[in-house]
């Protein structure tokens, strides 16, 4: 084997540099050199010969949708979604032409697929060189690619679109450097006038194995029983690459052509790209001469038609695939060497040999080292260790999940001022061979800065005898609490022992002046002092007095007297939410001080009394209760009218449950006085009116008041109406209405214009009418009413007649 490799190395003719044709790849963007055509598949064609400078595009034969163009800027194909210039085994071409479009025979203005589909091509004339200096052996190669796109016409399979590429000589075609593709079927279409016949199938299979692929792209077909309809019936072959050895025909001409054609007889579509190499040194195997050890990798050469394919790579290498392809995975040994790939078919023996060398895999190591720092003005130097390889870049992350690039390479990276807590790892390459690998991430902890808080309250004045056991909060801290501090001047502290470290201090009872504090710190932050309080300790009898009572209970609209004794104290004061009388002056002239006041709340209250002792600042507030029932609300009914003996239902309602205890004043006709529904009947020498005072109360004494007119008519029961009104606005006979006497119910009353018009009707008792119809005013003038009414014996009353309005 060591013999063979030595042979490889010494053949330099497998790698030797020629001069490929001016502009065989298009690199000069356009169709320099090459001649093109198109046209319609056996009819009229549009031949534009060489040198074609400057030309970048050509339409279609009579439409001008375009059927030939350079294409310098890569995309992606609609239908393939592969690249319109592609990149193969490591080799990027630079440019590619597109031969064809998406343009059937129904671009051409008439219904009918007839009379075909387009055809596009372009050719170049090959000079192969003579024999240059050496071996007449040594190879002239050319590589190109080609992808395409075919809609299914479900023709018979030599009427379907296609593709096919062409290398000629003089007398014949070299096969091997001349594939041909069409969407194979399986030849059963049948015949019908007017395109009526059965369409071939689709030999799915053979597509497939052919390397074509259902588009998911759908495309409106216009051909067999399509109908224009959007069909999922385009296919698509990806990027192959076809290399052919010219050396045999040195010193003669060959033409290479590349040609898409629609379907015979048309309506369905092709396209396809072509892109081509610019070397001709012979076989090239493409794939990295610096592989990474233990990693995968690819190694490749052009695909040759036809061709067996031996590979060799270096002692302790792995060929996982493609040992007979053109194309090698193999996982890399621990040691380089060479790789040679010896390839042939009818038209080619190729060979080629590329030296490898090796590097050790990616160890990405770890970030060192874990710390912890205070928010704000810090500082964390980090480093990684232990990796095999470079850094890319370090990452940083304040959640563990998302990750931003610092954009640092070094080994060494510094994070400074800081104010949450952040991960940070780096990614670690070693070489363009091996993948990319992250290390263990280092946590850099950040403690929010300490704040030590304010104390609340900040001061408090205690008197003596003042009874109070005041209470310190330590409020908007940040941290936790170390100790609390104690001083009697504000200048020496001392700490609690033991320790305190809750938020809230009880400090006691208090007789001298005291000062307090806490000590808070946050993780390693430096520690804070919260504000000071201060309790001042007041050599002065804090006010003292008694109230008697301390609440009491009053009906609503009732008074309620307040009681105090002062022992201690100089001057007082009442609130005055409420309304107060005999409050005095608020001086205590001596001790024991008595004072009373007198309040008088609409609703439950409370009253305050506040007492001060001169040299002391902390009054004494005493509160006095005062409970206060809701008003008692009666309703003793609507003032009426009844004639004698005309029974009379009194009917007087109360908002309060517990009032029950019912009182009638006068009791004048009635059964009882002392129920809230009595019944009233008036006789002759009964007066003309009678108003009633209804009281309801109870059992604490709370009671409320209404009261009730009865007009008493000593006629028969009567309906009584006025001769006019005056409807003015001024709340004076502004309504008429019948007067109902002894009545029981009222069947109708009715008003009538002059043209015996109806403008107003009511049933309900009291309704009348305001001189208006339909929300307008009606100018005075003489008017007719209709009443009946049933009176209190069932007797129907029916009075007629008229009155006038007055404005």
């Amino acid at each position: 084997m060591l013999c063979l490799l030595l042979i490889y190395i010494a053949a330099p003719v497998f790698s030797q540099v020629q001069t490929c044709p001016a502009n065989i790849n298009f690199n000069t963007h356009d169709l320099s050199n090459w001649s093109a055509a198109t046209g319609l598949v056996g009819h009229a064609v549009q031949n534009y010969p060489a040198p074609n400078t400057g030309v970048t595009s050509i339409s279609e034969y009579s439409i001008s949708s375009t059927g030939i163009q350079v294409i310098t800027s890569s995309g992606i194909d609609a239908f393939g979604g592969f690249p319109t210039i592609p990149t193969i085994n490591g080799y990027a071409y630079n440019y590619a032409v597109l031969l064809g479009s998406t343009a059937t025979s129904h671009d051409l203005g008439g219904n009918s697929r007839n009379p075909g589909g387009f055809t596009r091509s372009i050719t170049y004339t090959i000079n192969v060189p003579g024999v240059p200096p050496g071996s007449a052996s040594v190879p002239y190669t050319m590589t190109y690619a080609y992808a395409m796109v075919l809609e299914n016409g479900t023709h018979n399979s030599n009427e379907q679109p296609l593709f096919k590429a062409t290398l000629s000589t003089h007398d014949s075609v070299i096969s091997c450097a001349s594939p041909k593709y069409y969407l194979p079927t399986f030849n059963n279409a049948s015949s019908g006038g007017g395109g009526s016949g059965t369409g071939a199938t689709l030999d799915t299979a053979t597509a497939l194995a052919n390397g074509f692929t259902n588009s998911p792209v759908l495309f409106q077909s216009f051909g067999g029983n399509g109908g224009g309809n959007y069909l999922r019936d385009v296919w698509t072959k990806g990027w192959t690459e076809v290399t052919f050895d010219l050396s045999p025909y040195r010193g003669q001409t060959v033409a290479l052509t590349f040609e898409a054609d629609n379907c015979t007889p048309g309506a369905h579509f092709a396209y396809a790209y072509v892109a081509l190499r610019n070397t001709c040194a012979g076989l090239e195997i493409s794939g990295k001469t610096v592989a990474c050890i233990n990693n995968t990798s690819e190694y490749s050469v052009p695909a040759l038609a036809g061709a067996s394919y031996n590979w060799q790579v270096p002692a302790g290498w792995t060929i996982n695939s493609g040992a007979n392809t053109n194309i090698i995975n193999v996982t890399v040994g621990n040691n380089g060497g060479y790789i040679i790939n010896h390839e042939v078919n009818g038209c080619a023996d190729l060979m080629d040999t590329i030296n490898v060398t090796t590097t050790p895999p990616t160890v990405a190591g770890r970030v060192l080292t874990d710390a912890t720092v205070c928010a704000g003005i810090n500082s964390s130097p980090l480093t990684i260790s232990g990796q095999v390889g470079n850094v890319v870049t370090w990452l940083s992350s304040t959640d563990g999940v998302s990750w931003k690039d610092v954009g640092v390479t070094a080994n060494n990276y510094t994070a400074q001022n800081l104010n949450t807590t952040t991960h940070y790892t780096a990614l670690v390459q070693n070489g363009s061979a091996c993948s990319i690998d992250t290390s263990a991430a280092a946590l850099i902890t950040v403690d929010p800065k300490t704040v030590g808080g304010m104390l609340n309250p900040a001061s408090l004045n205690v008197c003596a005898g003042q009874n109070i056991i005041p209470t310190i909060d330590l409020l908007s801290y940040t941290g936790s609490i170390l100790n609390w501090q104690l001083s009697y001047d504000s200048v020496s502290w001392s700490d609690f022992t033991p320790a305190y470290q809750n938020s809230k201090y009880n400090a006691g009872t208090v007789n001298k002046t005291s000062y307090y504090r806490s000590i808070v710190k946050s993780g390693v932050c430096p520690a804070d002092t919260s504000t000071v309080a201060s309790i001042k300790y007041i050599n002065v009898p804090f006010p003292v007095a008694a109230i008697n009572p301390d609440s009491s209970y009053i009906c609503y609209g009732k008074s309620a007297l307040l009681n105090a004794t002062i022992t201690t104290g100089t001057s007082y004061n009442w609130s005055n939410n409420v309304p107060l009388t005999g409050t005095g002056n608020g001086v205590v002239g001596s001790v024991p001080y008595n004072t009373t006041a007198t309040a008088t709340p609409k609703a439950t209250s409370n009253v305050v009394l506040t007492v001060y002792n001169a040299g002391c600042p902390n009054p004494l507030k005493d509160t006095f209760y005062i409970h206060v029932t809701n008003p008692i609300i009666v309703s003793a009914g609507d003032d009426t009218a009844v004639v004698v003996n005309q029974p009379l239902q009194f009917n007087a309602t109360v908002n309060d449950e517990n009032a029950n205890i019912w009182s009638w004043t006068p009791a004048t006709g009635l059964n009882d006085s002392h129920i809230p529904d009595p019944v009233a009947v008036y006789g002759l020498n009964t007066d003309a009116s009678v108003t009633y005072v209804v009281t309801a109360a109870t059992s604490a004494g709370c009671s409320g008041s209404d009261t009730v007119v009865v007009k008493v008519f000593k006629t028969p029961a009567d309906i009584f109406m006025p001769t006019g009104f005056t409807p003015n606005g001024d709340g004076r006979n502004d309504m008429i209405r019948p007067i109902l006497v002894g009545i029981k119910s009222l069947t109708y009353f009715r008003v009538y214009n002059r043209w015996g018009q109806l403008v107003f009707n009511t049933s309900e008792a009291g309704k009348g009418w305001d001189g208006t119809v339909g929300g307008k005013l009606q100018a005075t003038d003489n008017f007719v009413y209709m009443v009946q009414a049933t009176d209190y014996t069932g007797k129907t009353i029916f009075k007629k007649g008229d009155f006038v309005l007055i404005r």
